[in-house]
Order: C-alpha cells, then structure tokens, then sequence
C-alpha cells in the first residue's frame, strides 16, 4: 500500500496544524489541553507557537537530545513542512521557544506526567508479576544541571576533600514498574536532599496489586508502614544494623519478627509490623556478595504461598530500575552532557519532560511486545527511539486516512530489533576515569577576563637582529653554515 501526501488547505495554520501523532497514543492532545487549562496556561496571542506545541516541544527535545533546541524545532516540523502550501515557510526561532517555555512553566508538565505515566504492565505481559503482584522498584540518581548561578543557589553540589562538583545537581527519587521499565511517579529536590525522604514521597502512587522493592539504603519503619498502610507488599533488604524481634522460625528456614520505630515513644506506644526475615547467601565466587549474610523482609509471610527462593529471585528485579536509568542518561539524554536548562524552573520543565518522553518510548515498546508475543525486555530501547524520531515526520506529512496503517507498522518496526538472550555476567563497580590532569575549576574561573580586541589586532611582532652577524651569533652552532649561505 502506498501512502498519500497530507493535504493541507490554504488558510490554516502553522501551530495549529503542526502534531505528533506518532505519540498521541502515549501523550494525546486532548490529555495536553486538559492540563493547560486546569493550570490556567493559555495562549493569548498564537503567533508561529502555540502552548500546546511548547509541551510537544519539551517531550520532544528529549529524544533528539544531541541538537539545540532550535534543531528540535526544525525536527518537529519537518514533516509538516514539506507538504505546508508555503515550502518556505519559516519555524519559530529559539527566542520564541525561550518565551514560550517560561510562559509554560513547571507545574503543567508536572501535572501531564503524573496524568499519562501509570503503570503499563497486563496479566500477560511476562516479567511484571510476582505472584500476581506488580513488581516495583524505588530507587535514585542524580542528575547534572547547567552550571548556572541560579542552578547551583537552588539546587546544590557535591562536595568533598577534593573540592565540589563540575556541575550543580539534583536528586532524582523514582517509582518503576520493573517489568515494562515505566517511571510512573518521581520527585527531583537539591542535591543533599536525602533519598529516603524522597521514597516516602513516592508511596502516594502504591496500590494493593503492588510489591514494592527497595535496597537497603531506602529502609525505615515509616516506608514499611506506609507501604502497609496503602494495601501493598514490601520485599527490600535490611540493613546490617537493624536487629528485628524474632517471634518464630517458619518451614523453609525464614523467620517471623517484629519491626519497631527509631523513636522510643513510639516504640513504648505498641507501634510495630510484623515482616518476615530471609537470610540466605551466595555461592557462586563471580558474584557480588559471595559467601556474605544477606537479609530481605517481606510482607508476603506464608511460606507456602510465597516460597523463598521465588522471593530472593523476585528482589533482584529490582536492578530493572538501574537499567531504566541506563535508559534515561546513557542512551536518551546522552550522559556525556547535562541538561540545557539554565533556570530551575526549566529544570524542572525538563525534567518531567524527559520522563514522559521515556514513557512515550516505553509504551510503544510494551505495545509492540504484546503484539508480537515478547516479554519488552527483549526489544532495544535504542532502536525505539530511533524509530519514533524518524516517524514523526512521516505521521506528519501522511494522510490522516492512513495514520492507523503507519501506526501498525511503526509497532512492528519496534519489535523488529531484539536483544540477545542476557548473558551471566558480573562486573566490578569502578570508572575508568577518576583523576584529570587539569587544574580544577573555582569560583574565580567563572568570570575570566575576555579579549578586547580579535587575535589579529593582539598581534605585536617583537624587533630582530639588526645586521646578519648579529643573527649568526644568535643561532645555534649547526646553523651557521645556512645561515651564511643563504646570506652570500
């Protein structure tokens, strides 16, 4: 089947024709109106951008992370373009993005991810359940900012015995669903901020079908409980310091206790949650943890229900949320480069546009597995994104008859490319480069005096030798000999 140009008539325009439908299945416009307007962001006066298309834009920017925002633009037009009445029509420039995005602020976006990213996974997606209970992971990073004043007075930095950090930073505390890798809630705060009370934050999104996953740096009384109080299960690792009350020992060699609070008032006043206890260990050498004391609790206490070692096995998909954050930085956001926001208001905006624009990716994959029979881990994040990018040109100039078909076979195109089965493989946690030869960068590098003049004007040639002998006796010895001939 061949398909046809969009036609387009003479006097429309430009903002208001111009979508992305290759994700309007993710991200729909109507989904985008409905939060501008509970916002009260409106477009007074429309020009060549639109505040819907500024929404479009954020999301966008962040599959095509390796060009300006300019280019972005240019990107997200193109396919509009080429069949627009007008094949010199020109697209809105970086100044106007700029106002449009300070017009747009955080909170739409804000408000636009904690609408569209829910949780993706289906009773027959493979690897998202534990026992009829989604898996999800709560873990964080920390993500590099432009070195702005403001940045930095907001937001923070690292700072140690070798001095603070390149960039300012922020801490990012996230919600995975672990099979499809969905971020479905996330908070971002200073740096210093601690991640256990970003993780406490994030219990707001658990549900009773939920088995929530955590390491054990995140622990505290008030997670386990707050997950209990929700209806969900906890599976997480428990620090070697905490000492639980044993109550009994079950059939497969875990144990019931009982978990207290830190604050002794609380403890006198009865509060406690009863977990169950499971140490085992590890007998492979390449592993990391080998013949150490490993400790998980659980909500989950019958032994016959849950077996152990289906627990043990189910925690570690928790390091699915560390690939998902190797998805964000390394292979979407392109880790080698922080973010462009110069304000912390645009850092926010960009942020919660960078995880709907992962989302778009991830429920397009999770759609493409299910047709094709898959589990989405099977198929290639990069491959994802480089599909979307190319189709969204192509929705564009398609005739809107035929965007069905061109869905369909953007679906296919995405299952086409699959992983390799996963590997056993273990690997240290170190970096190649630690140390740099160059001097680091303080505060007084940041205002370094600029040229006055260009290099031309800067030049000054100093005076030479005033008679040749003069010039024999100023070279070296070997040079005598030219130096004469060429004088004779």
């Amino acid at each position: 089947m061949r398909y046809r140009l969009r036609q387009i008539a003479e006097d429309s325009k430009f903002s208001s024709e111009l979508k992305v439908e290759a994700i309007q299945r993710a991200v729909s416009e109507q989904e985008v109106e409905a939060v501008l307007e509970a916002e009260g962001v409106a477009t007074i006066r429309e020009r060549k951008l639109n505040m819907i298309v500024t929404v479009m834009l954020v999301i966008v920017m962040n599959l095509y992370s390796h060009v300006s925002i300019g280019g972005v633009m240019k990107k997200l037009g193109r396919g509009l373009r080429y069949v627009w009445p007008d094949p010199d029509y020109l697209l809105p420039g970086a100044s106007a993005i700029v106002y449009r995005r300070k017009q747009l602020g955080a909170r739409p976006m804000v408000n636009l991810f904690h609408q569209v990213c829910q949780p993706l996974a289906q009773a027959d997606t493979p690897g998202a359940f534990l026992f009829g209970l989604r898996l999800m992971g709560i873990d964080g990073s920390v993500e590099e900012i432009p070195d702005s004043p403001e940045n930095a007075k907001v937001f923070g930095r690292h700072h140690s015995d070798r001095g603070q950090s390149a960039f300012p930073q922020v801490q990012g505390v996230y919600l995975v669903e672990c099979g499809p890798h969905a971020i479905v809630d996330a908070g971002f705060w200073p740096y210093h901020t601690s991640e256990r009370v970003g993780g406490y934050r994030l219990l707001r999104s658990v549900e009773p079908d939920m088995v929530v996953m955590w390491d054990r740096g995140f622990h505290s009384f008030d997670m386990v409980a707050g997950v209990v109080q929700r209806g969900g299960h906890v599976l997480s690792r428990l620090p070697a310091h905490i000492k639980p009350e044993w109550v009994r020992t079950l059939s497969d060699g875990s144990y019931l206790a009982y978990l207290y609070p830190a604050d002794y008032k609380r403890r006198r006043a009865g509060e406690r949650i009863l977990v169950r206890v499971i140490e085992y260990t590890l007998t492979d050498p390449a592993l990391p943890g080998y013949n150490e004391p490993h400790r998980l609790i659980t909500t989950l206490l019958d032994p016959e229900l849950y077996p152990l070692l289906e627990l043990v096995c189910g925690y570690h998909h928790r390091w699915e949320a560390e690939i998902t954050f190797d998805e964000l930085d390394t292979h979407q956001r392109l880790l080698d480069r922080p973010l462009r926001s110069r304000s912390p208001v645009g850092v926010i905006q960009e942020l919660y546009g960078l995880l709907i624009a992962h989302y778009v990716v991830r429920s397009l994959m999770h759609e493409a597995a299910l047709q094709a029979d898959l589990d989405p881990d099977q198929l290639s994040f990069v491959n994802a994104v480089q599909v979307i990018c190319d189709a969204i040109p192509e929705f564009q100039m398609t005739a809107p008859d035929q965007l069905p078909q061109l869905y369909a076979r953007l679906l296919r195109d995405i299952a086409a490319a699959r992983l390799p089965k996963r590997r056993l493989r273990s690997n240290p946690r170190v970096v190649k480069r630690k140390m740099s030869n160059f001097r680091l960068k303080r505060p007084e590098h940041q205002h370094w005096p600029q040229p006055t003049t260009s290099f031309r004007q800067a030049v000054s040639p100093l005076p030479g030798p005033q008679n040749p002998s003069e010039l024999i006796l100023s070279l070296p010895v070997t040079q005598e000999v030219t130096v004469e001939c060429a004088l004779i």
